[in-house]
């Protein structure tokens, strides 16, 4: 992210005693494997910019059918089972942008699968739309045991500025919750929902998120 500048960021803020404290999650560029080198290249990169010697949680990157397929022509599994062998890797998972079908097949494709990354949120449950899993991928995910991070659980904002009449009904429930709090409470408030990616362009915002998620109260 920001013309590769995101990683080197987060390696010099990782010094100093930071990296121990810490869980720390990258991506796989799928658009860019072509070859098994590549993988071996990337990754080393990354630890590189990253200032690490491993990386706790690792995703194949916004996965689908293509990048699927090509993963397993490349023998994605061998080489990251022996990074995870070696230390370097802790836990692997993946992103998804695809349709339920395909999320089916990527979920069972694998038996060692440490968690995956879904778009979810209260708009995004009908899996006919495009490049959404929707409840079926949610409950697959529970059927299968493998643990659920949340991405786009605002929709890219969109529930942050909900219209007067949508935002009328959550007001009389309780008129100082914010619209973008009841987004981040229906997601966390999942049982196989482990992580809530919260997204955040300002201060107050990030207050807000904190706020909602530091005395979190579970939807009923």
């Amino acid at each position: 992210y920001h013309m590769e500048q995101s990683e080197p960021l987060v390696g010099r803020i990782l010094q100093d005693g930071y990296r121990e404290k810490v869980f720390l999650a990258t991506k796989m560029p799928s658009w860019l494997v072509k070859s098994p080198e590549d993988l071996e290249r990337l990754f080393t990169t990354q630890l590189e910019k990253l200032q690490t010697d491993h990386i706790d949680f690792y995703l194949l990157h916004a996965l689908n059918a293509g990048y699927w397929d090509n993963y397993l022509k490349l023998k994605v599994f061998d080489w990251a089972e022996r990074k995870m062998a070696e230390g370097q890797i802790r836990h692997l998972g993946f992103s998804f942008h695809d349709r339920y079908e395909v999320f089916e097949r990527i979920l069972n494709g694998y038996d060692n699968w440490s968690f995956c990354q879904l778009q979810y949120n209260y708009l995004d449950t009908d899996d006919r739309a495009e490049e959404i899993a929707g409840d079926r991928g949610y409950a697959l995910t529970e059927e299968l045991n493998v643990p659920l991070i949340i991405m786009e659980p605002i929709k890219g904002g969109t529930l942050a500025q909900l219209p007067p009449d949508a935002a009328a009904p959550l007001n009389a429930l309780d008129a100082d919750a914010s619209a973008a709090s009841w987004a981040l409470r229906w997601a966390a408030s999942h049982k196989n929902v482990k992580v809530v990616l919260s997204g955040m362009s300002a201060e107050d915002q990030l207050d807000d998120n904190l706020a909602t998620f530091g005395d979190f109260r579970p939807m009923t």
